[in-house]
């Protein structure tokens, strides 16, 4: 376990030994943080006032994430499948009563991270569950800190469990993947997308950006590639990456209609 390994106080990703710089954040689709590089451990982060929240999202669907918000302040997803429970994307914080709590869902089967702003310490949840952590290999080269409970995965799409789906859609990150659940909504299907199809503050509409915090958008070939790979899948909710960031019904045709929408707006006159 890495408890007393850093982790960038701005993103929250953990490197394997102390450094100057995060790489990930000294990126354009990031940012250092305006006062410098900062960092911190779990040992820190568990003696100050870090604590879990875990709540439900929607049906078959838990959050988890801590109080106060740390770093991007991305909230994980546990998805309660038959075929056993996966957890979507990850975050910074892991203590016993986050360990107790899923455990007492039923545990994990298996970790799948969207892209490299929320690999956080998804090594220690893989190491603590035993469980594999699943990164497309298109961003191997941002995984900071490796481990033989990580695996890269190639290729469009990969199953990992009965109905549970990662496809890369390329959007954000190369790697950039997204978790179709088949058998969620009551077998309408649901999309957890991270921010590689962005649930934003009108909760009707989704968007894709190469970069969020530096407002910089992403290639129209991308986004066109990926509404067309999410095609065959049935969704009426997405997930997004932050609490209650959820479009709630007929969820295929808004990535439609915002895809677009976006299109649209960057087209030449």
């Amino acid at each position: 376990m890495g408890n007393d390994l850093p982790i960038c106080v701005q993103c929250g990703v953990q490197y394997p030994q102390p450094r100057e710089t995060c790489s990930i954040c000294d990126e354009e689709r990031q940012f250092v943080r305006w006062d410098g590089q900062l960092w911190t451990s779990l040992d820190e982060m568990r003696a100050g006032e870090h604590r879990c929240r875990i709540e439900d999202e929607g049906p078959g669907i838990t959050g988890i994430g801590s109080e106060p918000s740390f770093a991007i302040g991305q909230r994980a997803l546990l998805v309660r499948a038959a075929s056993g429970n996966v957890l979507w994307d990850c975050i910074p914080y892991l203590d016993d009563e986050v360990v107790a709590r899923v455990e007492e869902l039923g545990g994990l089967t298996a970790i799948a991270i969207s892209h490299p702003h929320y690999y956080s310490t998804m090594v220690d949840w893989a190491q603590t569950f035993d469980v594999p952590v699943y990164v497309h290999a298109a961003d191997r080269q941002w995984v900071p800190r490796r481990d033989d409970h990580v695996v890269f995965w190639e290729g469009g799409t990969r199953e990992i469990a009965d109905g549970l789906t990662l496809v890369n859609l390329g959007v954000h990150f190369t790697g950039g993947s997204v978790l179709h659940w088949r058998d969620g909504e009551a077998g309408a299907g649901a999309l957890l997308s991270g921010d590689i199809v962005q649930v934003v503050a009108d909760r009707r509409w989704v968007s894709f950006m190469y970069s969020y915090p530096n407002l910089i958008p992403e290639r129209p070939a991308v986004i066109r590639r990926a509404v067309d790979l999410l095609r065959p899948y049935r969704f009426e909710r997405i997930y997004g990456a932050w609490w209650r960031r959820i479009v709630d019904s007929d969820a295929e045709a808004v990535v439609r209609r915002s895809a677009e929408r976006y299109l649209r707006m960057v087209a030449e006159e």
